[in-house]
Order: structure tokens, then sequence, then C-alpha cells
């Protein structure tokens, strides 16, 4: 199974860099964390909204009317689950803003549709069986470098009721891992620098670098 860091494919260069690492993997299926920004993919990809991405393409996979050519095999993940290579994987899209964060989604207009509320969180923290799960925030302790405390109450408060194996980690562009209670958490490179395979029977996660598209 492919797993990709945020893609930033909105550039020539960001979205051969993308296709360059789903030819390398050789998978059938992908999971990525956020910042794809392309969203006509070769292979179905399961992925979460970051805070860079066309907002009406997210929104409107949230609801599942798009009806376009430059959509294809483009699943989002929204405080849902699905099943992928017999893995439970669910995810939540978009980041955290504290003015916005007790609005309801539908008060969200704009660029400010790249957030989570509160009911995104609580409907995330209903599901069950989950192995993976996707963020594009991380929750505390994950050594990134940033100019900033990185880690965000509401992704530490997702665990800790879901318990998931392994959690991904898109937005920092760095690799880096961690542990949260029983949770092994990766923040995943981007894609123009490095790819991973996930074996789906040990969840063991392997990074490779991205070939010269």
């Amino acid at each position: 199974m492919l797993v990709l860091g945020d893609a930033h494919a909105t550039t020539a260069d960001r979205r051969q860099s993308l296709f360059a690492a789903y030819r390398a993997s050789d998978a059938d299926v992908a999971l990525q964390a956020g910042d794809l920004m392309y969203y006509d993919l070769p292979l179905p990809t399961y992925f979460i909204g970051g805070n860079n991405e066309d907002f009406d393409v997210i929104e409107a996979l949230r609801h599942g009317r798009v009806e376009s050519d430059d959509v294809s095999n483009a699943v989002l993940l929204h405080s849902t689950v699905e099943t992928v290579a017999g893995l439970r994987v669910a995810g939540l899209s978009g980041n955290y803003a504290p003015s916005r964060f007790e609005r309801s989604r539908s008060e969200l207009s704009d660029e400010r549709r790249r957030h989570f509320v509160r009911d995104d969180v609580e409907r995330a923290k209903r599901l069950d069986d989950v192995d993976v799960f996707i963020a594009h925030e991380a929750p505390h302790g994950l050594p990134v470098t940033e100019e900033y405390d990185v880690g965000c109450e509401h992704i530490d408060d997702i665990l800790e009721t879901l318990e998931p194996e392994l959690c991904l980690v898109g937005h920092h562009h760095e690799h880096a891992e961690s542990e949260f209670g029983p949770t092994r958490v990766v923040s995943l490179a981007p894609a123009w620098e490095a790819y991973y395979e996930l074996d789906p029977e040990t969840l063991s996660l392997s990074r490779y670098d991205t070939p010269p598209a």
C-alpha cells in the first residue's frame, strides 16, 4: 500500500513528482495525508483535506456530488472510516483554528473551509475499530522542526479515544516519529522527497526516495 505526504500538486513539477511516486510504488491503493491539490489520480487514493486544497472539490467530495473529469480515484476521509486492503482507515480533514472550532461547518466559507470544527472531531471519536488514522494536525510529542509548539489537543483527544495502531500526519514536510499512548505516530515527508509503503499485515512503514520525474 502506497502512503504519501503532502503533494502540493498544483504545479507541473510537483504533479510529476507525485506521479513518479505512484509509478515507483507499484501499489494498487494509496493513503495520502492532505495538501494533495490534484484529484485526477491513477489509482484509488484515500486522503484527507489539508489546509491547502481546492475547497470546492473538497466540499463536493464531502457530499458525494463531484461529477468532473478532473476528479478520479479520490476518496475523501472526513471523520469517516473506510476498509482499505483489510485495514480500517479513518481520517480528520482540515486544520485547527480556535476562532472557527465552535462554529458549524455550514458557517465556514471560502478559504475558511480548510478548518475542522467540533462536530468533525466528535464524529471522528465515534468511529470504531480504527487501525490507521490520518490527520493534517499532529498530536503533542511529535518532534518536527517548527517555529511554534506542535501539537493539537483535539488530535490528542481522538487518538486517546480510538487508540489506532498507527497515526499518519501531514503538514510538516518532515519525517519524524513518536508514540502517543499505544499509537505509533509518523509525520510524513512530502511526496516530492519520499514515498512510503505500508504492509497491511504488520503496519510496518518503509520509506523510499521519490525518483526523478
